[in-house]
């Protein structure tokens, strides 16, 4: 995926958020402004090509605070599928919260 078409599609609030990621988002109190920044600023870690029904990715950035965040979202290169966003920790993440740590 090119992380473009995500910041460009965000930029023009070409965002379609899931009933399910809503709650997660609240339950993990993250604003759709924080998935918006952390789009904004934020680098491709993993690719899912094979996602069904839109090809998918799970992107490293910051929220409005700065905290580090990883959203998952798909594409369909008309709007963007947030499909989740969490607070990564070192439990299944390298120190540096953009490796995932081997099983």
């Amino acid at each position: 995926m090119n992380l473009e078409i995500y910041q460009k599609l965000c930029s023009e609030s070409k965002i379609l958020w899931t009933q399910h990621c809503l709650q997660r988002m609240q339950e993990r109190d993250i604003s759709r402004a924080d998935v918006k920044n952390g789009i904004a600023t934020g680098e491709i870690i993993e690719d899912y090509p094979e996602d069904y029904p839109n090809p998918s990715c799970l992107i490293f950035g910051y929220n409005v605070n700065g905290r580090i965040l990883h959203i998952v979202a798909g594409c369909d290169n008309i709007n963007i599928y947030i499909i989740t966003a969490y607070y990564p920790d070192t439990k299944k993440f390298e120190d540096d919260l953009k490796t995932r740590r081997k099983r």
